[in-house]
């Protein structure tokens, strides 16, 4: 990460300069800081300076200061720099007061409420995660302490768009209802991270399980959800979207416990497992057709269906030259026992792993050994 005079903060991903942005917890820490500095000043205020969990300093607009006799209540915009998501340029708001007694912090108009277990914070918060619930409670005690005030301040914070923008989101599948979540554990939105990918999934698992799932059911993408409904009766919404994310969604169902992890997956993208590689986008391998190719010569096909498979545009097409063969159901069988081996090989014998693959075109494919078990564990599931 490096920075320019005028601020601005940027990473090099895949030889691109991407500029990073800012979190909805560094938003909230701010807009807190700037209301408690203007409460307590009576000066007005048009920009504030906060230290990220991860040690960068910001300097931020305050937008549409609101003061009264009792409160203030001012905003910071959301920037996700050039990894632009639902939550790009929307207001986040704090509003401070001073009753009571110590640092309180909630939320308030279009902040999400917890409502399942497993999440950051427990069952009936506002879903103001951790580190931007330290940071908001730091920034503020540090103005008091400035200031010499030892007296309560309540802290609200509210996005008055995001019950709409939480359309967009995850949050529902993960049972925050209401609105958006404030998160970030650096602080800083960095363009094209798979850190914030990957803990979503690590999220929506934790809470599968919290909430009594023993297995998990995999999806990589809309696909395998749209499949899932016709071999399963598994709710979509209680599915874990994994993306490309196979080695770390095996090793977390092995960290937070699971009994056991199905995944159900279009053969594009989970041919590659029969490869043994764990993180399946694109700009990591793409040996789709080798992959075929290796398994249709074991399965006794010529040089000529081998050449004709490696000439496939799509999968899909690689498919129909082994069906046109009668090569479909032995290819198949020794993709998904290779897929099984990969699988356990991660991982190592501490979660039960399965793995049902199908095509667009020709529909199920192939089963590894664990599938049906963990299927019918699924199903009986209250």
């Amino acid at each position: 990460m490096e920075s320019e005079p005028g601020g601005e903060l940027y990473v090099y991903k895949n030889n691109q300069r991407l500029r990073c942005g800012h979190t909805t917890g560094s938003c909230a820490t701010a807009a807190a800081k700037a209301a408690v500095t203007i409460m307590l000043s009576k000066k007005s205020l048009s920009e504030v300076s906060i230290t990220t969990p991860n040690g960068t300093v910001l300097n931020l607009p305050v937008l549409d200061v609101k003061i009264s006799e009792n409160s203030v209540s001012c905003a910071v915009r959301k920037d996700g720099g050039d990894d632009i998501d639902a939550t790009h340029g929307a207001l986040v708001y704090a509003e401070v007061s001073f009753i009571g007694s110590g640092i309180n912090i909630d939320g308030g108009k279009g902040v999400g409420k917890v409502t399942k277990k497993g999440l950051d914070q427990p069952v009936g918060n506002a879903a103001i995660n951790s580190v931007p619930r330290q940071t908001i409670f730091q920034a503020v005690k540090e103005v008091c302490t400035l200031y010499n005030y030892s007296g309560g301040v309540d802290v609200i914070i509210s996005v008055p768009e995001g019950e709409q923008i939480a359309e967009k989101t995850f949050n529902p599948r993960l049972g925050i209802m209401g609105g958006i979540s404030i998160i970030g554990t650096t602080g800083i939105v960095e363009p094209m991270s798979q850190e914030a990918l990957v803990e979503t999934i690590r999220t929506e698992m934790k809470m599968r399980l919290a909430n009594g799932s023993a297995v998990i059911l995999a999806v990589p993408g809309n696909y395998g959800e749209d499949f899932s409904q016709t071999v399963c009766s598994v709710p979509a919404e209680q599915m874990v979207k994994c993306s490309n994310f196979i080695g770390e969604t095996i090793d977390s169902a092995v960290e937070f416990g699971a009994q056991g992890l199905l995944f159900i997956s279009n053969i594009g993208k989970f041919v590659k497992v029969a490869g043994g590689i764990m993180n399946t986008h694109s700009r990591n391998a793409d040996c789709r057709l080798e992959i075929l190719t290796a398994h249709a010569a074991l399965a006794g096909a010529d040089n000529k269906i081998l050449l004709r498979i490696m000439d496939s545009v799509m999968t899909e097409d690689a498919l129909d030259v082994l069906s046109e063969n009668n090569l479909l159901q032995p290819v198949m069988k020794s993709i998904t026992d290779k897929i099984n081996f990969y699988l356990d090989n991660r991982a190592k014998g501490q979660v039960i792993t399965g793995a049902i693959i199908f095509s667009s075109n020709h529909g199920m494919l192939g089963k590894t050994e664990n599938a049906d078990k963990l299927l019918k564990i699924l199903e009986d599931a209250p």
